[in-house]
């Protein structure tokens, strides 16, 4: 861990630094004690004493904010040792505090090195026992004097006592660096699976919107369907009706009944619709039938049908019947009036439903015979039908074409993919 000078000029950063200059300034008092109480062999300070003191105080303090530099420092302060031949003293414990430190707050390199640093800082110690003396640990081990010929601590009780002064604390440095770590690899478990099941939470509800604002659309375009589709008829029949003769009560009646008729289907399929029902399985759930009620109505339309009818699945059946009742809503609002209307379903490979319509285009230039030319920017009507085609793998075709017989038409043609009806066993 490191630390920037900037940092440390905060009085925030000085009083977070307290904790170890405590125990940095407790180390080298324990060193001039020592020093001064005469327990070592020194009679008086010495500089490289005074040095070792003031470097194991320091390489404490930066122990655990600092851990790579207290590393340097000690091997610093033990090079100075060796060279100046300084006796051991009971300060340099305190590597066992930058040992502990090194391993649970150093960086994986600082780990490593002062994991490096055992064997080597061991064999070093033998050393300086050899060549130097064994200093304060001649005082605390005086039943060893009666081992050794010669009155001093051996090599291999040294290397002992540097391997537990040095590995237990770094040992214990790296378990309670490893809890640590699995506490924190828990808290972020946790928050992970607190973010994602909100994240799923988040899902579920944009889902759920989703569904609602598919469900709000859907309504919207078969109410349109619906509703338009009945106010066109009820708008071609008002019309012609102020055609006909005063006197003429029994087509005036059928006119005014027809415009009952078409007002109450209407009304029935709006119910149908809000109710989260379809048109399927009712008596205008039929290509044929929806054909007829327009015909009945008093418009002029001519049907054919090319290829056998076949039966078709619920949710085609409800795409074909929307989407040609919407065709014929377009030709009964723009074509021109008291012309036909053609109808043509074709059941050879794919369902093919084409409405054609004449239309004025006296202001229009002369459209090519089968050019692809819009004839406005699609509204809900055209939109919603070939949403529901293409939703069950269709496409719908929407253009102006000249024909020489009749002129120029509208013409609609929507490709509805065959699949033969299931039926239960």
């Amino acid at each position: 861990m490191t630390m920037s000078m900037s940092g440390f000029a905060t009085p925030e950063a000085r009083r977070e630094w307290w904790p170890d200059a405590t125990l940095g300034g407790a180390v080298a008092f324990v060193g001039l004690a020592e020093q001064s109480s005469g327990f070592q062999f020194l009679d008086e300070f010495t500089r490289d004493s005074l040095i070792l003191i003031l470097g194991f105080g320091v390489a404490a303090g930066l122990s655990r904010r600092i851990p790579g530099a207290a590393l340097v420092i000690v091997w610093l302060t033990c090079l100075v040792q060796v060279l100046s031949g300084t006796h051991l003293m009971i300060v340099e414990l305190a590597v066992g505090i930058v040992a502990f430190g090194t391993a649970r707050y150093g960086s994986p390199l600082v780990v490593w090195l002062s994991g490096l640093s055992i064997p080597v800082g061991t064999l070093a110690a033998v050393v300086v026992v050899h060549e130097v003396g064994s200093g304060f640990l001649m005082r605390l081990y005086n039943p060893v004097r009666t081992i050794y010929a010669d009155g001093s601590v051996g090599p291999a009780t040294m290397a002992v006592f540097g391997l537990g002064v040095l590995a237990v604390p770094w040992l214990l440095g790296l378990l309670v660096r490893s809890r640590a770590q699995t506490e924190v690899s828990r808290a972020d478990r946790d928050v992970a699976e607190s973010l994602r099941e909100e994240a799923e939470a988040g899902r579920a509800q944009a889902q759920e919107i989703a569904d609602l604002r598919a469900e709000q659309a859907r309504l919207a375009h078969d109410v349109h369907d619906v509703v338009g589709h009945s106010l066109a008829v009820i708008l071609a029949q008002a019309e012609s009706a102020q055609f006909l003769s005063d006197d003429d009560i029994d087509r005036i009646r059928q006119t005014l009944e027809n415009v009952a008729v078409s007002a109450r289907r209407s009304l029935q399929d709006v119910r149908t619709v809000l109710a989260g029902e379809d048109a399927v399985g009712t008596a205008t759930a039929s290509l044929d039938s929806l054909v007829d009620s327009l015909r009945i109505a008093g418009n002029d339309l001519r049907s054919s049908v090319i290829g056998e009818p076949r039966p078709l699945p619920p949710e085609l059946e409800v795409v074909a019947y929307r989407v040609l009742q919407e065709m014929l809503t377009n030709a009964l609002k723009h074509g021109r009036r008291a012309e036909p209307v053609w109808v043509e379903r074709h059941w050879e490979g794919d369902l093919r439903i084409e409405v054609r319509n004449l239309v004025d285009v006296s202001d229009e230039p002369d459209w090519p015979i089968e050019g692809a030319v819009p004839d406005t920017t699609p509204g809900i009507g055209i939109d919603g039908m070939r949403q529901r085609v293409e939703s069950v793998g269709g496409h719908l075709d929407v253009r102006r074409r000249h024909d020489d017989e009749h002129g120029t038409t509208f013409t609609t043609t929507a490709w509805v993919p065959f699949r033969t009806a299931t039926v239960d066993a």
